[in-house]
């Protein structure tokens, strides 16, 4: 069964730091695009940051930008959302998911998952 799970997920104070992971199964996550998307409570979801194949291309949301790294691990068949500076506005869900767009010169990928999105992972920014 293919499969991206999140974890990594928890509640942080103002400033800290998270580090989301995203695991692959049934395939080889390095033959496609992923994307982390949030989403807040009573907001549409939205993307965060994305990863072409090799790694070499990124985007990150305004918000994200300078605060988040994206990264994958070909070894672990995983991809890595580092999250710094946090905010309480970065509270929400997160999920990782197949994406389309790492090359383009639109400011973020599309998602186009496999399926349906996973759970998740739950991300509470508060002091």
């Amino acid at each position: 069964q293919l499969q991206l799970v999140e974890s990594g997920g928890g509640l942080v104070q103002p400033g800290g730091s998270l580090r989301l992971s995203c695991a692959a199964s049934g395939f080889s996550s390095d033959v496609l695009t992923i994307a982390w998307f949030r989403q807040a409570p009573g907001k549409a979801r939205e993307g965060v940051s994305c990863i072409s194949p090799t790694g070499s291309r990124t985007k990150y949301a305004e918000s994200a930008k300078g605060r988040f790294i994206i990264s994958r691990d070909k070894a672990k068949n995983a991809v890595y959302l580092q999250m710094n500076s946090l905010k309480p506005e970065d509270t929400g869900i997160y999920y990782c998911t197949r994406a389309e767009g790492a090359l383009t010169l639109q400011p973020m990928c599309v998602a186009t998952p496999l399926g349906s999105w996973g759970q998740g992972t739950q991300v509470t920014v508060s002091s």
